[in-house]
């Protein structure tokens, strides 16, 4: 019997072990600027080498569930096969670019009230799952840093709808709103609408996605 009991105290050890070993899963859910996150030069490919650099195969693994075109309701409506049937351990959350810039390119877009409730239906579910969600502000639709670019009112609003969110659900917040404004105050002296961080005011170019990247190990590896 006591060898036995040994028996059984050293499986219960060796199970606790390899679950403590498994590598966190991170799914990055979004839009085309997701999309293009694990092509390569993307974000999301960046962090999969970092991990090598870093020493850090055994911990974490990446996968981007990113489509063009993508609105918050379109999150909510893709998430149980996208997301939750892979049962990632981390979400990273990073859309409304689209739900503000098609109000005036495609005539379509999301109302503020839809946005928000479409978004907290999204946290809602993530963590119904037990799954931690990190909740991104949408970057960028222009690089002007005087608050020029058309679509600023907009974006700063569902920005800061965003930053509600995170603290009314304690979900940790990536601020890439206001990181890119801060990174355009300093390197964007000519007040130019794109070519700093992105390659056409929205999407990422080079140095974007490297800053992006950044900004995303910081936060999981708060």
């Amino acid at each position: 019997m006591k060898l036995l009991k040994t028996l059984l105290f050293i499986l219960m050890l060796g199970t606790l072990s390899s679950f403590h070993n498994k590598p966190l899963k991170v799914i990055f859910f979004g839009d085309s600027i997701t999309q293009a996150g694990v092509t390569p030069g993307g974000y999301i490919t960046l962090m999969q080498e970092d991990l090598k650099t870093k020493t850090l195969e055994e911990a974490y693994t990446f996968e981007g569930a990113g489509i063009g075109g993508n609105k918050i309701y379109d999150l909510y409506l893709r998430m149980e096969d996208d997301v939750l049937a892979k049962n990632p351990d981390v979400v990273i959350v990073f859309v409304g670019v689209n739900d503000v810039w098609h109000k005036t390119s495609h005539g379509t877009g999301t109302d503020a009230d839809k946005f928000e409730l479409f978004y907290k239906a999204v946290i809602g579910k993530l963590h119904k799952q037990n799954i931690e969600v990190l909740l991104c502000t949408p970057a960028a639709i222009g690089e002007k840093t005087d608050f020029s670019n058309q679509q600023d009112g907009d974006l700063n609003h569902y920005s800061q709808i965003i930053r509600e969110l995170a603290k009314d659900t304690g979900c940790d917040l990536i601020d890439l709103r206001k990181e890119f404004l801060d990174y355009n105050l300093k390197h964007n002296s000519d007040n130019k609408d794109r070519g700093i961080l992105t390659r056409d005011r929205v999407h990422l170019n080079d140095t974007g996605n490297r800053f992006v990247a950044d900004l995303m190990w910081g936060a999981l590896q708060k």
